[in-house]
This record gives C-alpha cells, structure tokens and sequence, in this order.
C-alpha cells in the first residue's frame, strides 16, 4: 500500500461527496419548486372551479336533475369531467346536492360511465374530507356543521369499537349523512388507511345501485 496516495485519495473522497451532496440539493431544490408551482396553478383551478360552482348554484342550475342535466351539457365531452369534479366538491362542501350528481349521470352518460364519474368524485372527495378533518380538528367541523351534538358524536368515534363496522355499512347503504361521516372519522382515532380502504370498497355498491336505477329513467 502507498501510504504516500492516502491523503490524495481521501480528499478525493471528500470533494466527490461534497459534490455528490451538492448535487442532490440542487434536485431536491428543483423538485420542491416545480411541486411549489404545481400546488399554485391547482390551487387556482380550485378556485376558478368553485366560483363556477357558486355561480351556478345561485343561479339555480342545480335546483333538479334536469336543470343539472343541462347545465352539465354545456360541457359536452368534458361533461363526465365537470361531474366528477362536482361530485368530489359536494362532499367537501355538504351543501351543494350530491344526490343530484348521482341522478344526473347516470341519466347523461349511462350506467358504467355515469357509476365510474359518481364513484371516482365521491371516493376522492370523501378523502380530501378525512383529510382536511384530520389536518385541522373539530373547529372545522363546528364551522361546517355548527351543532353541539356533533361533538358527542366525535367522542364516540374515537372510543367506540364498534365504529369501523359502522362506518362500513353507512358507506353501503343510501340516504346516510356521507359527507359529515367523512369528516367525523377524520377526528376519530381511525388511520387514513383503514379509512380509504372503507370508501373504496363500500362506497362503490350504493352508487351502483343509484347508477343502475336512475339509468331506467333515460
């Protein structure tokens, strides 16, 4: 062994490493920007599409399926897109009507197309729910459903054993409040995986069955 290439090799070492180093905070620099300027230009077409939806509900557009129907039609091919798009936003924001969604779909664009617009929308708004539920806590859900039974419910939720079973079958049967179920698990003790895996698998049944029987009416 040369003990004389020793310190040349190990300052090699070093100079690689730090460039090595460097290197990789330049790509972790560039890759935080471009999520930094992705975030922004989402953030702006969420807004532009909520006042578009602000718009149209004041205006009346969504007061019944047909009036639904068209304004949907205005749309023509990115009419499927506009749906699923608002039914992920009806859940985040429970007053617009979902089950108008549901209805005007599968009317528009028949059984599968009109189930897979349905079920991609509320799934995904489902989640962006728990989501936010779980990032900022019962003050939101206060805000959105101002009641103070609603803290009741809370408590239950994250003591009760019993409320996976529960959530799974309200996920599978009609006419339960979806959209606040979402946001209470959201400040349950429930995971986000669990969580997801009940909307995937047991939502997709009652909106089948809404799929199916408002197709008949076409």
């Amino acid at each position: 062994m040369n003990t004389t290439d020793t310190p040349n090799k190990i300052s090699m070492k070093a100079v690689d490493t730090i460039g090595s180093l460097a290197n990789e905070k330049r790509q972790k620099n560039k890759c935080q920007q471009f999520i930094h300027v992705v975030s922004i230009l989402l953030f702006v077409l969420l807004l532009s599409f909520m006042a578009v939806l602000v718009k149209a509900y004041f205006d009346g557009e969504f007061r019944s399926v047909d009036a639904l129907q068209k304004y949907i039609g205005k749309y023509g091919a990115f009419g499927p897109v506009f749906l699923t798009a608002f039914q992920a936003v009806q859940v985040v924001i429970p007053v617009l009507p979902g089950f108008l969604g549901c209805a005007a779909g599968s009317v528009m664009f028949g059984p599968a197309v009109g189930f897979w617009c349905n079920y991609i929308g509320i799934g995904g708004g489902s989640i962006i729910a728990f989501l936010l539920a779980r990032k900022y806590g019962m003050p939101l859900l206060n805000d959105l459903f101002p009641s103070g039974r609603y803290n009741k419910w809370s408590v239950w939720a994250s003591k009760s054993k019993s409320y996976t079973g529960f959530l799974f079958m309200a996920m599978l049967l009609p006419l339960f409040p979806d959209d606040f179920l979402c946001y209470l698990t959201g400040v349950s003790k429930m995971t986000a995986k669990r969580f997801i895996w009940i909307i995937v698998l047991g939502k997709p049944w009652c909106i089948l069955a809404y799929s199916l029987g408002f197709s008949l009416i076409k």
